[in-house]
């Protein structure tokens, strides 16, 4: 993760600059005062509060290491130069399910924004990498753990 790229949009850096701007000035306070209301119980030796908001602290001091890591390789994907020729990180793509015959439309995000439940596909992910680089009219073919399943791109656009 150290070198590696991350490809965001917009949307995706904002919220990954708000996070990170929560944790160092909201959440980092809170576990301070836990750790400070833990101490006033006395032996810290069996003090589950002060294990518990140590814990706490080590998670999101661990956290904000990821996120300034993540935002320092950070790859923002301008949208006015995500094309509609071909599908690409940053694509919204209209595909038809052959098999079920329904039609879905998938955002192709980079892999930290990936949120299925909201149709934000990774481009790492089997089926964003089958469309990447593919055009309008393609039927594209995906290896999955069930087999094979095909697509059609129906239409691709920002």
């Amino acid at each position: 993760m150290v070198n590696k790229e991350v490809v965001l949009t917009y949307e995706g850096l904002k919220k990954l600059e708000q996070e990170l701007e929560f944790l160092k000035t909201v959440k980092r306070r809170e576990v301070a005062e836990r750790i400070k209301q833990a101490l006033s119980f006395g032996d810290i030796s069996e003090n589950s509060e002060y294990d518990e908001a140590k814990n706490e602290q080590a998670h999101v001091e661990g956290r904000i290491v990821q996120l300034e890591t993540m935002l320092k390789h950070a790859k923002v994907i301008d949208e006015d130069e995500v094309k509609t020729d071909v599908v690409s990180v940053g694509s919204k793509v209209n595909i038809l399910d052959m098999e079920f015959d329904e039609e879905v439309e998938y955002y192709i995000v980079g892999s930290t924004e990936a949120d299925p439940s909201k149709y934000k596909i990774s481009n790492e992910s089997p089926v964003g990498r089958a469309l990447l680089g593919k055009a309008k009219d393609t039927i594209v073919e995906v290896q999955v753990p069930d087999g094979v399943i095909k697509f059609k791109i129906l239409d691709i656009h920002k």
